[in-house]
């Protein structure tokens, strides 16, 4: 008897043990790791298949934006001003939960499709016939840092890659003189989650994102003032030389040849981003449409150039730019997070984004850059129906909230996903962020579920084990 048991034990562990064998085999069979030349990591890379989209510009509104002020119309809402929400919670993130609060802006329709749209936000209202929007978007947080990380690593936990990193990993750049991924913090600081956001986690680290904005460029880009430019120039080449020869003494040393990689990079940046940096060749006209020469809101004047400056970065060939509008938790008042005075913050950073962003999307519309560029306008979460007890503002809700794109590949004037009737919850057509992040790799020409790197023994990927393109806002 004890025989036979034991038979039937180690025949079901045995098929068992097959059939994950087959499983992994499986996996490593799809995956795709891109061949990396050390010595020159930032070179372009084939995609999967044929992608719409060449370059990636991601706006990160900082904080959570509401949806229920923006693009989330919800007419029950103000029908149930100032009641209780039957059966909801008695507490929410930051404590007790107050009464029903309709929007704090009024709605009107906008375009050819008639998408109602927040009068907070006039300038990118009218820009919605060309938007797809997604309203069903769910978060595994509802806390800023780990929120953050999970929209740009798809993980709350730190220490994984973020999305630009995945992409420049897997396509390299079509400019060898610029970073290939740039992050553009806010003028009001970085973000809660910092450098998870263009970090490179557990990727080689040259497929960090490179930080800078028109207000604070690269740090000791400059050679000291006491060197000419002859002798800079002479010792470059001297090294250039001397760097060159010890790798041919020593060809298979990929990490020496990685870092010669970046000190070249580096060096060439002192000529290129300087230059891409000078807003002064910019004309009045496109300074003014941007608002980047508006002397009464210095903020707004700073994030427009930010917007320049990434429709600059896309132009010269960077593969993905990072730009965010709004900085870290500090009870609204320098990003999204409108916990206790909603409306008067809002009209602040509203005024802020609305205008520049709406008009980088024109600028990059004009010049025929959306044909081969990606632009998502994306947060972390959203903001409950209620306000707070004895507050004006709305909790986090990471149940229920709003993201659009536009350019390469997408399908325009297009609303996909429902929430409640109060928009608190997706009801319908529910996505988690592994789908916009799977979404935004395939438009790149890339299959989230092949784009893997293995790391302690296990093949990782942005979208983890999960994640599923939205083919309905595909064109």
């Amino acid at each position: 008897m004890n025989n036979r048991r034991r038979f039937l034990n180690d025949l079901t562990t045995g098929i068992g043990s097959i059939a994950l064998g087959s499983l992994l085999t499986s996996d490593r069979a799809t995956a795709s790791r891109p061949v990396i030349d050390p010595a020159n990591p930032y070179a372009p890379r084939p995609t999967h298949y044929p992608g719409k989209a060449k370059n990636v510009i991601v706006v990160f509104c900082a904080g959570g934006v509401s949806q229920l002020e923006t693009w989330d119309y919800k007419p029950e809402l103000i029908r149930q001003d100032g009641k209780p929400l039957v059966g909801g919670p008695a507490v929410t993130f930051q404590g007790p939960a107050g009464e029903l609060a309709r929007p704090q802006y009024k709605f009107r329709p906008h375009g050819e499709t008639g998408k109602m749209v927040s009068d907070m936000i006039p300038h990118l209202a009218e820009l919605t016939d060309e938007f797809a929007f997604i309203h069903s978007l769910t978060s595994k947080s509802n806390t800023h840092g780990p929120a953050e990380n999970f929209l740009s690593t798809g993980f709350v936990e730190d220490g994984f890659p973020s999305n630009g990193g995945w992409v420049t990993y897997a396509l390299g750049s079509e400019n060898q003189n610029l970073p290939a991924f740039v992050a553009i913090p806010d003028p009001r600081g970085v973000p809660q989650a910092s450098v998870n956001n263009w970090g490179p986690g557990f990727l080689p680290a040259e497929f960090q994102g490179t930080p800078f904005s028109s207000k604070n460029p690269i740090r000791h880009l400059a050679p000291p003032s006491q060197i000419s430019t002859a002798a800079d120039r002479a010792a470059r080449e001297h090294l250039h030389r001397m760097n060159h020869e010890h790798m041919e003494r020593h060809p298979a040393d990929g990490q020496l040849a990685a870092r010669i990689a970046s000190y070249e990079l580096a060096a060439r940046m002192q000529l290129s981003v300087p230059e891409i940096s000078d807003l002064s060749t910019e004309t009045a006209q496109t300074l003014k449409m941007y608002g980047a020469d508006d002397t009464s809101n210095p903020i707004k004047a700073a994030y427009a150039k930010n917007c320049i400056l990434a429709r600059r970065l896309i132009e010269s060939g960077v593969r993905f730019v990072q730009l965010f509008n709004g900085a870290y938790a500090s009870g609204g008042e320098l990003n999204w997070d409108g916990h206790g005075k909603l409306k008067e913050q809002y009209d602040r950073h509203a005024d802020i984004m609305d205008q520049p962003t709406a008009a980088m999307i024109r600028d990059m519309q004009a010049r025929g850059l959306l044909e081969d560029t990606l632009v998502v306008w994306c947060t972390e979460f959203g903001r409950m129906p209620m306000f707070q007890k004895g507050a004006k503002g709305r909790d986090h809700n990471p149940d229920g909230f709003t993201c659009w794109m536009t350019g390469a590949g997408v399908r325009r004037g297009v609303s996909h996903g429902v929430t409640d009737e109060l928009g608190q919850k997706a009801i319908e057509d529910i996505h988690p962020l592994y789908d916009l992040n799977a979404t935004i790799l395939h438009l790149l020409g890339l299959d989230h579920e092949q784009l893997t790197f293995e790391h302690n023994g296990v093949q990782r990927r942005l979208t983890n084990v999960e994640g599923h393109r939205i083919t309905e806002v595909l064109a």
